[in-house]
């Protein structure tokens, strides 16, 4: 008698971390090491508030921050996508990417649900899968 499997296998580990899938491109490094700072989340969070571009001198007086450190943390901000820059004539003014940052964070979020549906993580509902509980 031959067996017939009805159910789709569940990959391994190893199989899934070989497949590629968006949520690859979602989870950019240069993305999150922009966040992850402290400072540099309170900049982003202080061009958020203020709703209107902003000059490096701006930035740096609502962050407490001395003024060549900005610099560094926008660039970096701005290299991990999350500002843009605009030249307005001497001046450069910042302001937050929000449209592609809300849109990059719903998507992740999007297929960290779909990615972990059936995998068994808590939360989920599934017994099985491949995450430790």
């Amino acid at each position: 008698m031959t067996q017939v499997r009805t159910k789709p296998r569940t990959p391994t580990p190893r199989q899934a971390a070989r497949r590629k899938a968006p949520v690859d491109r979602l989870l950019d490094p240069a993305f999150f090491k922009a966040l992850c700072d402290p400072t540099r989340a309170r900049m982003v969070a202080c061009l958020v508030k203020c709703g209107v571009p902003c000059t490096v001198s701006a930035i740096a007086g609502c962050c407490d921050v001395d003024l060549s450190v900005v610099s560094r943390h926008l660039k970096i901000l701005e290299t991990g996508g999350v500002l843009s820059k605009i030249k307005k004539g001497r001046e450069v003014v910042y302001t937050v990417r929000a449209d592609d940052l809300a849109h990059r964070l719903r998507a992740l979020a999007a297929e960290i649900e779909v990615g972990c549906a059936g995998c068994g993580c808590p939360g989920t509902g599934s017994k099985t899968g491949c995450c430790p509980a």
